[in-house]
C-alpha cells in the first residue's frame, strides 16, 4: 500500500493523461462491442463538444492544482482533518476511508447541491442535455461547473485532511468510474444490479440521465453507490425506458453546439415536468 500511495504522490501528468485517454479509448471500443443502445448519431461529431468540455475541465483543474496541493500539505503538516483526528488505523483503512469521504464531499454532495440550487442546476444542465449518453459524456461540464466542483473538492480535502497521494488516487479512480458509469454498454442485468450495491454501475447512473423528474434527481453517486442508498436518493428504472436529455431543454441541435452549451446556463428556465 505504501508503494501505491508513493506512486500517486508523485504521479506524472502524462500518467494522469494516459488514464483519461486510455479509459475513454477502452470504453469507446467496448461501446462498439456490447452497446446498450445502437445510436444513429455520428460518434465523432457527438464527441466533439464533449471533448471540448473535457479539455476546459483539464485546464481549470491544472491551473488550480497548486491550491489543492498546498491545502493537502497544510492538513498533513498540522495534523488537521477527520482522518487525522481518528485513532491510528492500518494504512489500507486510512486510504479507503479517505477515498470514501472524498467521494462524498467532493462528488456526491456537490452533485446533490447542483440539482437543488437553481443557478447551479442551470450550470449543471450542460452535462444533462446530452441526448446520446456515452463515455465521452463523463466530463461534459461547463467551465463554471468545473470551478464549482473544484471548490467542493478543496473543501473536502480541508475537512477530511487527505494527503496528496490519496487525492490523486481518488481522482484517478473517479475518472475511470465516471467513464464506466456513462459508457453506452450493456452488462448482464444481474451483474449490473450486483455491482450497484457498492459501485455506481452503468444502469444505475443512466437512470440519473432520464429526461424527467423524479429520476433526474436521483443516483448522484460517482464511484460508490453507498451514498445514494444511505441518503435515500437511489432509484431504479428499467434500462429500456430511459430517455436521455432534459425535458425543459429539448433542442438536440442546440444541445450539441459548443456555443449553445456555453450560453446554456444563462438561457430562460422552464419548470420541469414529472412522470414515468
Amino acid at each position: 500500500m505504501e508503494s501505491i500511495i508513493h506512486y500517486f504522490e508523485t504521479i506524472p501528468s502524462w500518467h494522469r493523461s494516459l488514464i483519461l485517454v486510455g479509459g475513454i479509448t477502452f470504453f469507446w471500443l467496448l461501446e462498439g462491442t456490447v452497446p446498450l443502445y445502437r445510436f444513429t448519431y455520428k460518434k465523432w461529431r457527438h464527441a466533439l463538444p464533449n471533448f471540448f468540455f473535457t479539455l476546459t475541465t483539464i485546464i481549470i483543474n491544472f491551473a488550480l492544482a497548486f491550491v489543492l496541493l498546498k491545502t493537502a500539505d497544510w492538513t498533513v503538516a498540522n495534523d488537521f482533518g477527520i482522518i487525522n483526528w481518528l485513532p491510528a488505523m492500518p494504512l489500507w483503512a486510512y486510504i479507503i476511508l479517505g477515498v470514501l469521504l472524498l467521494d462524498f464531499l467532493g462528488a456526491y454532495l456537490p452533485h446533490y447541491v447542483e440539482h437543488r440550487v437553481k443557478p447551479l442546476w442551470m450550470i449543471h444542465l450542460v452535462h444533462h442535455t446530452d441526448h446520446n449518453v456515452d463515455t465521452t459524456t463523463a466530463n461534459r461540464h461547463h467551465p463554471l461547473e468545473s470551478v464549482i466542483r473544484f471548490v467542493f473538492t478543496l473543501f473536502g480535502v480541508f475537512i477530511i485532511g487527505t494527503p496528496i497521494g490519496i487525492i490523486m488516487l481518488y481522482q484517478s479512480l473517479s475518472i475511470v468510474a465516471t467513464q464506466f458509469g456513462h459508457a453506452n454498454i450493456r452488462l448482464p442485468r444481474r451483474v449490473d444490479a450486483a455491482l450497484s450495491w457498492f459501485l455506481v454501475s452503468p444502469d444505475m447512473h443512466k437512470v440519473h440521465h432520464h429526461y424527467i423528474l423524479p429520476y433526474t434527481d436521483s443516483n448522484y453517486g460517482n464511484i460508490f453507490s453507498v451514498w445514494d442508498r444511505l441518503f435515500g436518493t437511489f432509484m431504479k428504472l428499467d434500462r429500456e425506458k430511459i430517455v436521455y436529455g432534459v425535458d425543459t431543454f429539448p433542442d438536440e441541435i442546440e444541445n450539441g453546439s459548443i456555443k449553445g452549451l456555453l450560453k446554456q446556463p444563462f438561457n430562460k428556465y422552464r419548470k420541469p415536468t414529472t412522470g414515468a
